[in-house]
């Protein structure tokens, strides 16, 4: 088998660290990738757009799932009756962003099109140094989900299941910024607000942290906030 003929499925949130993944799979990798996004009740559906506009930037085929997590409640992502924080996150707590059960499913869909369309690997977006808090974003997280997917498809108990690859797990943001810029991410593109807005609100914690990093890699330009709110923030001092 060729480099140009293995086949990933990358989950593609439309997001910098999900775009920057579909980068790694098919620049660094050589991976032919099929990107997958869901509409899961988010408030902010304009994701799914930049996703497939990142999608076609890479030459991935593109596939919306709908499954409507939002009617559980439960997430402030889901739920307009919670409110999205803007104050930063505290240690080992796990936010009101969470969405209960996400990944899981994200990633049990994820499976199912790997193993029908033959693909070595599932690459996802997830961190677990700025979302900490998050219980499926962690390294112990992938790998029982490994051994389960080795266990649940009949790929896997041949011995040639997906392999979930994670390959921002332990990079700050900093770093995915500069590998995004490296991979030739459109950065501008992505988009990380929480918020259901047409342009990024700048506050959210999403906004605040892709915003930090921008700034601190030395692209403050690409930085989605307006300046003002960035000086009151400190992020430019």
């Amino acid at each position: 088998m060729t480099t140009q003929q293995k086949r990933a499925v990358v989950l593609l949130s439309g997001g910098l660290d999900s775009s920057t993944v579909l980068g790694i799979a098919t620049r660094r990798d050589g991976y032919t990738c099929a990107a997958l996004s869901f509409r899961y009740g988010q408030r902010h559906t304009v994701e799914l757009d930049r996703a497939a506009q990142i999608a076609r930037h890479f030459g991935a085929e593109h596939r919306i799932i709908d499954i409507n997590l939002g009617s559980f409640g439960g997430s402030a992502l889901t739920d307009e009756t919670i409110t999205v924080p803007t104050d930063g996150a505290d240690d080992g707590v796990i936010p009101p962003t969470y969405v209960p059960g996400r990944n899981t499913v994200f990633i049990a869909i994820g499976l199912s099109l790997a193993e029908a369309i033959g693909a070595e690997r599932i690459y996802l977006g997830i961190n677990a140094v700025d979302y900490s808090g998050y219980p499926d974003c962690r390294p112990e997280y992938l790998e029982a989900y490994q051994h389960l997917a080795n266990l649940a498809t009949k790929a896997g108990l041949e011995g040639h299941g997906a392999a979930l690859v994670a390959p921002l797990l332990h990079m700050t943001k900093v770093d995915i910024v500069n590998a995004a810029l490296e991979l030739g991410v459109p950065v501008d593109v992505t988009w990380s607000c929480y918020q259901g807005g047409t342009e990024p609100c700048g506050v959210c914690d999403s906004c605040r942290i892709r915003d930090r990093a921008l700034t601190e890699a030395g692209h403050p330009e690409l930085a989605s906030r307006p300046a003002q709110l960035a000086a009151d923030s400190g992020l430019t001092s």
